[in-house]
């Protein structure tokens, strides 16, 4: 049966006066795809965010396999992978290294890293251009890279925003399926999107309307 990967209890997470999240209450399990739609502005990224350690909530708490998290050590320590919104990569480093650096920084063997990073790069497409520096990629390219780092990694928890954006259909459908093979492989995956084709692939969609999950 699968294992509850995430807990998400009561999360309320303010910025200012502005509420970003009021009371959020969710559950994700291992093999699980889920998505999390809503308007720009709904708290989406927020909900991310406070998953991954980034944000930490004013109330409520968030358990990863059973940890709690409290920051980004305790979410890395619990096996959390982040792919963020605007790629978030090194634009003086080549589409390989940003893939290589974030294994090598979790204790990875070089070799197996450099392989890992190649294979993951492959997997999206970019096996042509992995010394290609990020600057010289196009958007896209470098949306890519960013799955690939997060794929890379082979994390049980893996939280994408908006992974498909800047994509063409082939590419969209390529990243779609290699989130979908990391659940069939045993972790959970969250997704943030506005593509409506990403989230019918998931097993599960959650609907967020400024700051509270509300029905579908």
């Amino acid at each position: 049966m699968p294992e509850r990967a995430v807990d998400v209890e009561g999360v309320v997470v303010r910025f200012g006066s502005v509420t970003a999240l009021a009371g959020i209450d969710l559950r994700v399990r291992t093999g699980e795809v889920v998505a999390v739609v809503g308007h720009s502005g709904a708290g989406k990224t927020t909900l991310l965010s406070a998953m991954a350690g980034i944000v930490l909530p004013d109330a409520g708490t968030i358990t990863v396999l059973g940890q709690p998290i409290d920051g980004l050590r305790s979410a890395s320590s619990a096996g959390v992978a982040v792919v963020p919104q605007g790629n978030g990569l090194a634009a003086v480093l080549s589409a390989h290294e940003n893939v290589l650096m974030p294994l090598l920084a979790r204790a990875v063997e070089p070799g197996a890293a450099a392989a890992r990073a190649t294979e993951a790069l492959d997997a999206v497409g970019l096996g042509e251009i992995h010394a290609h520096l990020v600057e010289e990629l196009s958007g896209g390219q470098q949306q890519r890279v960013a799955v690939a780092r997060g794929l890379a990694l082979a994390s049980p928890v893996l939280l994408a925003d908006e992974p498909t954006s800047e994509l063409d259909h082939a590419s969209r459908a390529v990243v779609l399926t290699l989130l979908r093979a990391r659940a069939e492989a045993g972790a959970a995956v969250v997704m943030t999107t506005h593509d409506p084709e990403a989230a019918e692939a998931a097993d599960q969609v959650l609907h967020l309307d400024d700051g509270e999950l509300v029905p579908g």
